[in-house]
């Protein structure tokens, strides 16, 4: 057989890891369910519940839940405490893995109103459906939530931005509309008086959606879970992650870790395969893809937010990890949202 070159070879890694991220995803335990829809007509914008109170309608006993939004229609942005305004379109998902408090809206600028002002209390005998806005553009949402305790979704971890949008390609965005269609659809055909919206479905979805968002992090063939568990490597990824910005030095890592600089570059070779520095190259390179590919963000902005003083120190790195600048990297895969 001759031989293929080394493009083969990359694209057999990419699948050897993907499968084993799947693999490793699969094994989550996750609970939830598709639970809101929304119908928008613009300009409209509204304000979730504070985390707790999500908690507390959605899964009382569970001590935080993961919110995701599926866009079935339309154009959305959405923010965070953290003020960084990402666009999301039909087809797009986006997650609050942390369930953080969140304002959403459309792309005429509109008075912010609260999510209690616009539905019933619970409890729900059928799944509610938020009518709202100036009888504009459309836009329809599907929201959903589950509830884990993995690691993962620890907000001390910091594993995950605040906020993300996942724009599946191909089989897998036609995956994700048919089945939040579906779910839409049997949860319309419960009784009046019984309110049950399917729960495999989210599950899956959301386990999907970290693939495709994990496929580019700094994680090694397969460690990147199994690190987040770790007694040495959890405290140091915490705090990177808590903080891209800041100038780590392999001291500051290791005393975040309460262990020696060599005790914490062996852990870090044999779980994850990278050195602590290059991880946090990788996971700053991570960020920035994110910050580029849906939100408002300059480049000089996400420069500094994953720990650049300049945009062009940024710029090279990135070039390095990615094989284009910033600016046409952006261009070339999503254009720009509306000001």
């Amino acid at each position: 057989m001759a031989d293929q070159g080394p493009y083969h070879d990359r694209s057999a890694a990419l699948a050897d890891r993907e499968a084993t991220l799947s693999h490793a995803l699969s094994r989550l335990h996750l609970e939830g369910a598709v639970f809101l829809r929304g119908e928008y007509t613009e300009p409209w914008a509204y304000e979730s519940l504070p985390p707790q109170d999500a908690v507390a309608v959605l899964a009382p006993d569970a001590r935080r839940v993961i919110l995701f939004h599926v866009v079935a229609t339309g154009r959305a942005w959405i923010e965070t405490v953290e003020g960084e305004r990402h666009w999301a379109s039909a087809g797009d998902v986006i997650v609050l893995p942390y369930g953080d408090s969140h304002r959403m809206g459309g792309t005429e600028p509109a008075v912010c109103v609260a999510v209690s002002a616009l539905i019933d209390p619970p409890p729900w005998e059928r799944m509610p459906v938020i009518h709202h806005g100036a009888g504009g553009a459309e836009t329809h949402l599907v929201c959903g939530y589950l509830a884990c305790d993995d690691p993962l979704f620890d907000p001390r971890m910091r594993a995950l931005p605040s906020v993300f949008v996942v724009r599946p390609d191909g089989a897998a965005r036609l995956w994700v509309r048919a089945s939040i269609d579906y779910a839409v659809q049997q949860t319309a055909l419960t009784r009046p008086d019984h309110f049950e919206a399917p729960t495999r479905i989210p599950e899956l979805l959301l386990a999907e959606v970290l693939r495709l968002h994990l496929a580019d992090s700094p994680a090694g063939e397969t460690g990147w879970l199994r690190a987040l568990r770790d007694p040495v490597l959890s405290p140091a990824l915490a705090a990177m992650h808590a903080s891209p910005e800041r100038k780590w030095t392999l001291l500051d890592l290791a005393r975040a870790a309460g262990v020696s600089i060599s005790l914490l570059d062996e852990r870090f070779r044999s779980v994850l395969g990278l050195a602590p520095i290059r991880y946090l190259t990788g996971w700053r390179m991570h960020l920035a893809t994110d910050l580029l590919r849906s939100s408002d963000l300059g480049v000089a902005a996400v420069a500094r937010r994953v720990g650049y003083e300049s945009e062009e120190a940024f710029s090279r790195a990135f070039k390095r990890e990615t094989g284009e600048a910033p600016s046409i990297w952006r261009t070339a895969r999503f254009s720009r949202a509306p000001s």
